[in-house]
Formats: structure tokens, sequence, C-alpha cells
């Protein structure tokens, strides 16, 4: 799935690389930004946000101290991304990130898609005015719900697992799900919005001649990420059970066997800077999956018992309830990245659960603050 771009940027000591981050005040966005500015000397790193999720203005400070420019924007408005200077590089960080996104009390299904699509397309035309090139973060929920519902499982101790000696489908092996896997509908309003995203990246950059990486991202966690349950359910579960919150295994019989698996954001930036050097490369994938996979992943359960080892144990109530996109098995397969870029993650779940679990004794009261 390789393609060759004609690129015309040539960043040297004289003309230095330039960068645009969009949702830079984000969890990712931010870790993004750190990671580049510690890697490469030189870099000019533009960082815009609308600031309106909870939490974002507390990154505000600590990037202006690294020397972001930061920029107030809403990548919905066309007029706020023309007052943008132009970059090299767009790293797309901006959006919507729930698989609730736009469903019955969780927003506007409008407002999702201005945010997660037509943003993208605004984007684009940005691209396409200044010969950027874009990396894309999508997401693991591209992938189509009932396929992902119908995958072989057993319970495995703790966790469902692939039952072994069963028939898989096409994309999935014992390393988990790899980019072939069915996308077909239904993905949710927020995987379709994605999805679609993806869709015009690849025709834009084809149409006009810019670089471009997809990188459909697995579930991420670390230090700082905003404590939602349907956005960073890390974060969450541990700053829950150090607080005493009152914690629930919903669906699958109540059992806290639902698995996902885990990776810092940066690692996921020591890939993108390998994908910036890169740019030329014609062997390279456009889209990619990019997780910890396989050796990351955990269970609710799991979790628990590892908090239970930190904190002290905590009674987490099993539930009958049954939530719309809730599924019992996510991992995804990263060997394509890891071997086309020669990446590998640097952070274990265990280093990052660690990294959470600081963060939430430094800051008890995170939950409500974010």
């Amino acid at each position: 799935m390789g393609r060759y771009w004609t690129y015309t940027h040539s960043p040297c000591k004289s003309n230095p690389l330039k960068v645009l981050i969009t949702g830079v005040c984000g969890f990712v966005g931010r870790w993004i930004a750190e990671s580049l500015l510690e890697s490469r000397s030189g870099l000019q790193l533009i960082g815009i946000d609308n600031l309106t999720r909870s939490g974002s203005e507390s990154n505000r400070q600590k990037l202006h101290s690294m020397g972001v420019h930061f920029i107030h924007a809403d990548l919905r408005s066309r007029s706020d991304l023309d007052a943008i200077p132009s970059a090299d590089w767009v790293i797309d960080c901006a959006a919507q990130p729930s698989v609730l996104a736009g469903t019955s009390g969780h927003g506007s299904s409008r407002q999702l898609t201005e945010h997660n699509l037509i943003g993208t397309l605004n984007l684009l035309e940005y691209c396409r005015q200044h010969q950027s090139g874009l990396i894309l973060l999508s997401t693991s929920r591209v992938y189509s719900i009932d396929a992902l519902a119908s995958l072989p499982l057993t319970a495995q101790g703790d966790a469902f697992a692939l039952a072994p000696e069963s028939q898989l489908p096409g994309g999935v092996s014992e390393d988990g799900i790899d980019e072939s896997f069915s996308t077909t509908p239904p993905v949710s309003i927020y995987g379709a919005t994605k999805l679609a995203s993806e869709t015009m990246a690849w025709e834009y950059a084809e149409a006009f001649q810019f670089p471009l990486r997809i990188n459909r991202c697995g579930v991420l966690a670390g230090a700082g990420q905003f404590g939602r349950a349907d956005q960073g359910i890390y974060a969450y579960w541990v700053h829950s059970h150090q607080r005493r919150r009152p914690l629930r295994y919903i669906g699958f019989g109540g059992s806290g066997r639902q698995v996902r698996d885990c990776l810092h954001p940066w690692d996921v930036a020591q890939l993108i800077d390998k994908q910036i050097t890169a740019a030329m490369d014609s062997t390279k994938p456009v889209i990619a999956n990019v997780s910890g996979g396989i050796e990351s992943a955990r269970s609710l359960r799991q979790l628990t018992q590892w908090c239970n080892e930190q904190f002290g144990n905590h009674i987490v109530t099993p539930s009958d309830e049954e939530r719309p996109f809730d599924l019992p098995w996510i991992v995804l397969d990263s060997r394509l990245a890891r071997n086309a870029w020669q990446w590998q993650p640097a952070r274990s779940t265990d280093q990052i659960l660690s990294e959470i679990a600081e963060h939430a004794r430094q800051h008890p009261a995170w939950l409500e603050h974010s």
C-alpha cells in the first residue's frame, strides 16, 4: 500500500521543520508535542486547539513553556485555518474520540460529524494549499462491529481470548486484528466519521500530491489522560480505584473479561518522527495499525488486580447493563508499522499503569478536574 508523492519540503539548518499539531491541548496532542520537541532540535511547532474540552486548558501553560506557538482555533471554522501559518507537516490529533459520541446522552451527532469529518476536510484544504504532509490519527473503531462481535472467543482465566483451533476470519491472527479486517458498517457514527476521514485524506493526497500516513491507533493511555470511561478507560479505572469510587463490570455477564490493548502516546510520537523522516519512501504503507499489540492487552479484571496491588482491594460490582458498541475483545496487530519503520513501543502496560497511578496520587481530584 505504499505511494510516492512529490514532496518539495527539504528542511535544513537554515529552514527548520515546521509542524502543526491540531488538538494540541488534548492528552495525545500534548504528549506528541513534548516528544517531538525532545527528539528534533530546531523544530518549529505550532499547536491549535478550541479548548472546549474540560481539562484541556491545563496543558496550555506547559506547552507554552516548551516553546509551542499556541493559536486558539477551531477546525470546523475554515476562516480559523486560513489564519494559521504554513507548515511542512500536520499531525491531526483533534477529534471527539468516544465511540458513544453523537448517540443518545452523548452529545449531538451533527456536532460529532462537524468535529471529526468537516474539520478533517478543512484541514485537507489547508494541506492542499500549503503542500503540507499529513499524519492522521485514526482509530481501531473503523473496524466492523458485527465482525468484531462475531470473533470466536473463550474465557481464559480472567480474560477473553481467541478460541484456540478455531476458524478465524480474514484479517485476524493470534497477533490480533490487522489492516485487512472488515470495515463494513456498522462501525458507529464515530467510527464512520474516522473512516470517511481516512478515505478523503487518501483522495486528497493522491489528487494534490502531498504525503500522507494514517495511523489506526488502539487504546492510548498515560499520565494526564482525561479520566472518562468511554475515552480513557485505563486512566479512568486507575483514578477511580485510587479514589475508591464505584466501579462496575458492564456487559458480558459482568465478568470484567473484556480486553483492550494499551499504548502510550509518547511511543506514537516516536513512530510519527520516523514517518516524517521517511516521507519519500514509497515502500511504506499509507495505513497502519498502531498499538501495543497482544503483549500489551489487559482485561478490566486484570486491571482491577493490578490496582488492588497498588492501592489495596476495592470491590467492583458486576452489572447486567448492556451498552451499545461494547465489544469483548479488540487487540490490534501492529506488525506492519513495526516492520515498516523498525518501530517498537518502549513503554510496557505495567509502566504506563505505574505512570497513571503516580499521577493519581499527585492529583487526587483529577477526575473532577477533567
